[in-house]
């Protein structure tokens, strides 16, 4: 329990100045926890014992990619394993966004079965913020929503089987969802197929 409330306190002040890109601007930290509670939760295939690096890695997955912590500082203070599954869940900002969206179809595949688990629970954090006006973020269309539900798909397909709840529960999302926007109704994945 400490220890993932050290890492809960450490990713807080990282993304400290951060807000979420809705409408409410909530603080960026929701996200994380948020992750890391879908791992915890009963619907994911890690209940009721979700080993506490995952759960550490979901806090922290944003941290290198989106503050000002360095891969050692989060060594130093987390060490190597959740160190490496942060790192596996972390973009290179050094590629334009079309290039970072690829690559996390193209690497998820090759994960490690413990950042699969973090990034099937970012996804659906994302995509369940996607579905309410609330959680979006300001201004998107309904084409870009879509856009980012098919593109999600393919990200989450290669990771889906080493947690069967949060696969499962992505699945129904993908098949079932619909969302509000411009007072119309909208399926979250247009054109579906399993």
């Amino acid at each position: 329990m400490s220890q993932l409330l050290e890492a809960a306190h450490f990713a807080a002040v990282a993304h400290n100045q951060q807000r979420r890109k809705s409408a409410a601007q909530p603080a960026y930290i929701q996200h994380p926890l948020h992750v890391a509670l879908l791992l915890a939760s009963p619907e994911s295939s890690l209940y009721p014992d979700p080993p506490v690096e995952i759960l550490q890695a979901a806090v922290l997955h944003d941290t290198v990619e989106d503050t000002e912590v360095t891969v050692k500082d989060l060594e130093d203070k987390f060490g190597a394993q959740v160190t490496r599954i942060v790192m596996e869940c972390s973009d290179d900002k050094h590629l334009n966004k079309a290039q970072r969206k690829q690559a996390q179809i193209d690497s998820a595949p090759h994960k490690s079965d413990a950042a699969k688990h973090v990034k099937l629970a970012d996804k659906l954090s994302n995509l369940r913020d996607l579905m309410s006006p609330e959680g979006r973020p300001a201004g998107w269309s309904f084409t870009r929503i879509q856009e980012y539900f098919v593109w999600a798909k393919r990200v989450t397909d290669a990771c889906r089987d080493v947690n069967p709840g949060l696969g499962d529960e992505l699945e129904k999302i993908y098949r079932e969802g619909t969302f509000e926007h411009g007072g119309k109704t909208y399926r979250c994945h247009p054109s579906y197929s399993a």
